[in-house]
């Protein structure tokens, strides 16, 4: 269940992303809604390994996070940069998202 809220809550956030070219006054409340669940359930789910690596991926989507936030702030002002800071949460969450299970593969592996 947890998984599913994630995932649709990372749907909205795209989705108001581009809802926002056509209504800017909506937009906001859906994407800070959105942003906070995705943030929670982040923020729930610590990484379950014991590498470094692994942690400092965990504080990478956290970080990212944290972006969003503000992303979304900057969104609410109507500021011209909140696309700018979406992109770059965007791309160390994705980053993290990828290399989080390498690294723990890496770990069961090491513990062989």
């Amino acid at each position: 269940m947890k998984d599913k809220i994630f995932q649709i809550s990372g749907i909205l956030i795209l989705f108001s992303a581009i809802l926002y070219m056509f209504s800017p006054d909506i937009a906001p409340w859906i994407m800070s809604v959105s942003v906070l669940i995705f943030s929670l359930i982040t923020m729930t789910n610590p990484y379950p390994g014991k590498s470094i690596r692994g942690k400092r991926l965990f504080n990478f989507q956290l970080f990212s996070c944290l972006l969003m936030i503000a992303s979304t702030y900057l969104m609410f002002k109507h500021r011209p940069e909140w696309p700018l800071v979406m992109i770059i949460g965007a791309i160390l969450m994705l980053y993290a998202v990828i290399a989080i299970p390498k690294e723990l593969n890496n770990e069961k592996d090491a513990h062989k």
